[in-house]
């Protein structure tokens, strides 16, 4: 008969039952793989989409509809013209016909022009001077003396546009006067402008400046809103009597 040591098999016990319960943890299944974020940058929101470009300092003047165009070719006289652009913006060029030009600067006109013409000449030279063009200008609106469109006729200030316009008128809210500046094609800032502060303490450090293009708008004073509504003293006469 076989004598076993019991504690040999004790030994022996624990081992075992240790090696199953690392076995166990091995099996355990590993936590779920954690989402990989992507590098790539968010799309932009509406509002970022719609936000304005900032507006270049002192752009180049663009060709518009009416401008007339005087084309000179130094080495092909034949090929001088006057070209007006047309209502859809394009001008009619000897030997090409028709070619879209409206809201090009004079450099990359000129530019366009040449490599049109490469077809049919030899290296190209024109020069581009504008004959006739949309003068600078501002428009003044609401409570003025004048209202309508003026040339801008070197610096001038708001308080300067409006005297030209034809000062306030009776009814003018002198302390909201509004100034409207396009930026872009599909945005225009507006900035609120205390006219009658700056004139009543002889202070024009914050008069501004106006650009070509700028609109200014006196609305109506309260009290002008609500005149109609008041009654006149000859009414209270003829209730009296």
């Amino acid at each position: 008969m076989i004598k076993r040591n019991p504690i040999r098999i004790g030994i022996a016990v624990i081992f075992a039952t240790a090696t199953f319960a690392f076995a166990d943890r091995d099996k355990e299944p590993s936590s779920p793989a954690q989402p990989v974020v992507s590098e790539k940058a968010p799309a932009p929101s509406q509002a970022e989409a719609d936000r304005p470009v900032l507006q270049k300092r002192k752009p180049r003047y663009q060709v518009r509809k009416g401008d007339i165009l005087d084309l000179n070719f130094p080495f092909s006289p034949e090929f001088n013209q006057t070209v007006a652009i047309q209502p859809d913006g394009y001008i009619t060029l000897r030997g090409l016909g028709d070619i879209p030009v409206e809201g090009l600067t004079k450099p990359e006109l000129t530019e366009k022009l040449e490599k049109a013409y490469s077809k049919i000449l030899r290296e190209p030279v024109i020069s581009v001077d504008l004959k006739d063009f949309e003068k600078p200008y501002f428009v003044a609106g609401g409570e003025v003396g004048k209202p309508g469109k003026y040339e801008l006729r070197g610096d001038t200030t708001v308080t300067q546009a409006v005297a030209l316009a034809g000062g306030f008128s009776a009814q003018a809210k002198h302390s909201q006067v509004l100034l409207f500046r396009r930026v872009s094609d599909d945005w225009v800032s507006v900035k609120k402008l205390n006219l009658k502060k700056m004139l009543a303490e002889a202070n024009l450090t914050e008069d501004v400046h106006l650009e070509p293009g700028d609109m200014l708008f006196v609305p109506k004073n309260a009290l002008s809103k609500i005149a109609p509504f008041i009654p006149k003293p000859a009414m209270y006469l003829n209730q009296l009597f």
